[in-house]
């Protein structure tokens, strides 16, 4: 047996209509690693439920915390793991950062933007929810929503500078420079 592979997550944050799906769907794809996406985990326990989960006001969002579980379940077998949600909040972050450390992975961290107000604007007018029962917000939760501003080293990737596929790259090059 050779030496032991150390797994990388990839955790993918950004506001609604930032293309934070979009490119880590891309990444998990191109890299072949696992996928977590709390709004279908969310959406799920809702349809569970009998109506749309909100983690709005709970201490631990339970879509976070079926998350974490899952991702941390990836990461033990060896797989990476891109997980992809909102993380407004520096406390979200910091527990995908735990999941990580705990699974003796390698964390990278990615914030997309869209600097473009009118673009973003426009992307969360016109989304597609793609995933059955979930709500989108409006423009004006979007804008009121809290939202905390990064600390850590992080890559930051604005989505009205660079393409989908210069933003897949340059995550990609993070990955191939984590330690294995």
């Amino acid at each position: 047996m050779g030496p032991v592979r150390v797994p990388v997550l990839v955790v993918v944050s950004g506001l609604p209509g930032t293309g934070k799906t979009t490119v880590a769907r891309r990444v998990a794809r191109e890299v072949g690693s696992a996928y977590v996406r709390i709004d279908t985990v969310e959406t799920a326990l809702g349809r569970a439920e009998g109506a749309y989960a909100t983690s709005n006001g709970w201490e631990d969002a339970p879509g976070y915390v079926v998350g974490h579980a899952v991702a941390r379940d990836q990461l033990a077998v060896g797989l990476d793991v891109v997980v992809e949600a909102v993380n407004a909040l520096e406390a979200r972050r910091a527990a995908w950062r735990d999941v990580g450390r705990r699974a003796g992975a390698h964390v990278v961290e990615v914030e997309v933007t869209c600097s473009d107000v009118d673009e973003h604007r426009r992307r969360v007018e016109r989304r597609e929810p793609g995933l059955e029962g979930l709500r989108q917000p409006t423009w004006a939760e979007v804008v009121a929503r809290e939202h905390e501003p990064w600390t850590d080293d992080h890559l930051l990737l604005d989505t009205a500078v660079l393409t989908v596929e210069e933003s897949v790259r340059t995550v990609r090059h993070r990955i191939a420079a984590a330690p294995r």
